[in-house]
């Protein structure tokens, strides 16, 4: 239990800060003035002023907030600084600008995160294993088992189940040439069993399958299913580097679509978690292990990152419209129509976080 509760704190707390860290550097980068640095929002349980910025943990521990000279209004300026440091007196780039460092800064760190795992532990790779055989299939015709190792399909030597679903989705139906590694029914005792080189010759069919998001989509299948043999590839620190933002980009699609599917009502909305979901979700792989962890918090951060996008006005992603706006027309979004908009914004957020809080919660009372 309280390895559950310092893993949530740490991973939640280190999340908020780089978000957080993102805007003040960018304001700073700006010579805009930061009033005040705060993890958590509510009253300040510690509170330290370095500068001309005062730094503070703050009570209530789900945001975080940089006060910005000049934000909510260009001309209350706080004492210490100048009209020159204001948020709003500057031009419209500069403000996207720093209001998108945040969401970029979970990119980054999620990034940073990939690549340390890419390093310290490799990057896995889900073996061509097979884990079952769909029966009546193009592979149990041809007389494929559970426990085969698809060396090669056609000649081609494969080293992934990525590499595998490939060459047979480029068949196209054509017949194929592959070869397994089968292991002996009945080794001798103490003796690891021997692997058996086999050839056979099948052709996929087309067949209808279920996506991460429920949704239909035709493809080329044989009928196999992956199994759980997943062995991890040493990666240089230069090389780990790639191998972490492809990871992050995948990662960065995968929520974006994710986001898109829930809006076209393809994921249902019970399937939306919050602050109580993600609680459990770091508990269970700080139990684990620290890999798991960190890919846990990565896949956090980018979320966080894509949520902050999103063009809801009281998020960054709202900000970031009007910006645009005000850059693409040469003047600001009138007032009226910004007070409006954010009311609306206020109103979608909440909700969103109704909506999260009671999934939790009937979750825990399934």
């Amino acid at each position: 239990m309280l390895t559950t509760i310092i893993a949530v704190i740490v991973v939640l707390g280190g999340l908020i800060f780089f978000h957080e860290l993102g805007h003040f550097l960018a304001a700073r980068a700006f010579g805009m003035g930061v009033s005040t640095f705060s993890l958590g929002f509510g009253p300040k349980i510690l509170k330290h002023k370095w500068g001309k910025t005062e730094y503070a943990l703050s009570l209530v521990p789900l945001g975080g907030y940089v006060a910005l000279v000049g934000e909510s209004d260009g001309n209350d300026i706080p004492e210490g600084f100048t009209q020159a440091e204001s948020f709003a007196a500057r031009p419209a780039w500069q403000r996207l600008a720093v209001v998108a460092a945040g969401p970029l800064a979970n990119i980054l760190l999620a990034w940073l995160i990939c690549w340390a795992l890419a390093f310290g532990w490799g990057t896995p790779v889900l073996q061509p294993v097979i884990g079952a055989v769909s029966e009546s299939g193009p592979a149990a015709r041809a007389g494929l088992l559970p426990g085969d190792r698809i060396t090669s399909i056609d000649g081609q030597p494969i080293k992934s189940w990525e590499a595998m679903s490939e060459a047979i989705a480029k068949s196209d139906g054509r017949p194929m040439e592959i070869t397994i590694d089968r292991p002996e029914k009945s080794p001798q005792a103490g003796e690891d069993a021997r692997l058996i080189q086999q050839h056979f010759t099948l052709s996929a069919e087309q067949s209808v399958r279920k996506t991460i998001f429920g949704e239909d989509e035709t493809a080329w299948l044989i009928g196999v299913r992956a199994g759980n043999a997943v062995s991890t590839t040493p990666e240089s620190f230069w090389n780990a580097a790639g191998a972490g933002a492809k990871q992050t980009w995948a990662m960065v699609a995968l929520t974006w679509k994710s986001f898109v599917k829930l809006a076209q009502r393809v994921v249902p909305l019970d399937q939306v978690g919050g602050p109580i979901m993600i609680a459990q979700m770091v508990g269970q792989q700080a139990q684990e292990g620290l890999p798991g962890l960190l890919a846990l918090t990565a896949l956090i951060s980018i979320n966080l990152g894509i949520l902050n996008l999103l063009p809801i006005p009281v998020l960054d992603g709202g900000q970031i419209v009007f910006c645009l706006y005000e850059m693409i027309f040469r003047r600001p979004l009138p007032e009226k129509a910004m007070i409006y908009a954010t009311r609306v914004g206020l109103v979608l957020l909440v909700g969103l976080m109704v909506l999260a809080t009671f999934n939790d919660v009937w979750r825990l009372i399934k």
